[in-house]
């Protein structure tokens, strides 16, 4: 038995769920819908949420479902964030309305458009708070703004998670030639 799928999903206050073809969830942060593959089911008992499948050749998808409900029902009523270090001299990052722009040692400064739902916030000039209530496009733009610059790992300079731990190399020694 998948142990994360036989977890219930508790529904905060706030959170209205409507059960069909696929799982929709509504609440103050937004709504979402989470497809219900064929031998799961979703069942709402007063303030909760189970998933249960039909037999265990569905077993692959019965905890993915589970997650996917859990995740869509924490976004709606809490939200998802993902927060970014800017590391390096001259590097810095601005947010005008939808546009954010990064300063990262190129020649120019690289302008990335945020899709809607996803909100981004700057501190300092170099920590960037990625937040939103789908966990899946939160993960997205955070990863796509890290692949702007990633962490070198000679001067760990570049973009990174915060908190991520990062191997440094040793660079050349001058040992030379002849």
């Amino acid at each position: 038995m998948s142990r994360v799928g036989k977890k219930p999903i508790p529904l905060p206050k706030g959170v209205k769920v409507q059960i069909g073809a696929e799982l929709q969830v509504e609440g103050p942060k937004g709504k979402l819908t989470v497809p219900i593959p064929p031998g799961v089911r979703v069942e709402q008992r007063d303030s909760q949420l189970d998933v249960v499948r039909d037999n265990d050749s569905y077993a692959a998808v019965h905890g993915l479902t589970r997650a996917l409900a859990a995740n869509a029902v924490q976004g709606v009523s809490t939200g998802f964030t993902r927060e970014l270090d800017v590391v390096g001299t001259g590097y810095r990052a601005d947010v005008r309305g939808h546009i954010a722009t990064f300063t990262l040692g190129y020649s120019h400064p690289i302008e990335f458009l945020l899709p809607p739902g996803v909100d981004v916030k700057v501190d300092k000039q170099t920590h960037v708070i990625v937040s939103g209530y789908d966990r899946q496009q939160v993960g997205q733009v955070a990863a796509h703004i890290r692949a702007l610059r990633p962490p070198d790992p000679y001067k760990n300079k570049g973009v990174r998670y915060t908190g991520e731990v990062l191997r440094k190399k040793a660079g050349k020694t001058g040992a030379g030639g002849k």
